[in-house]
């Protein structure tokens, strides 16, 4: 399954685009706003831009100009794992390393440092991970449609890459 949103092209290579998308939320119609940490967030970063690589695929470079509006999917999995790298692996690799500080050592100041050593590591392997991953279509965002984004044909999206 592929999620949709739109954007502007803000940046061009040869093989992608850079494509600014705008944050949408929906914490004003929400019950729980005042007590919710997303809904504080969104506040603190009202009216700020993403912006995204976004590969072409098959397509040229040429079919596109600075400006214009694009229909941007990125795949559901993608989202998921790299939610799961993002925040899981500096997690799991700080807590390994106070407790391989912890058995060399003896003390808070030796665990903390551990810890801190555990999660730089895990901060590392996150970027040698998205590097890894850069340009793999599996894992990134691709241009859908061009001029109307918000005509995306459905059947497009939804459809997976190995069926005909």
């Amino acid at each position: 399954m592929m999620i949709t949103e739109s954007g502007r092209v803000v940046g061009i290579e040869e093989d992608a685009l850079w494509v600014e998308t705008v944050r949408r939320s929906t914490c004003g119609s929400c019950a729980a706003q005042k007590g919710c940490g997303q809904g504080l967030m969104n506040k603190a970063t009202d009216g700020r831009r993403n912006q995204l690589r976004v590969l072409l695929g098959s397509q040229p470079s040429s079919m596109f100009e600075l400006d214009e509006e694009v229909g941007i999917s990125i795949p559901e999995r993608a989202l998921i794992s790299g939610a799961l790298v993002v925040y899981l692996l500096p997690l799991l690799s700080m807590i390994a390393g106070m407790g391989l500080a912890s058995n060399y050592g003896s003390g808070d100041g030796v665990a903390a440092i551990g810890a801190l050593l555990g999660f730089m590591a895990g901060a590392a392997l996150v970027r040698l991970h998205a590097s890894y991953i850069r340009n793999n279509p599996a894992f990134q965002a691709t241009v859908i449609a061009k001029d109307r984004p918000s005509v995306i044909d459905c059947s497009l999206v939804n459809a997976s890459p190995h069926s005909e």
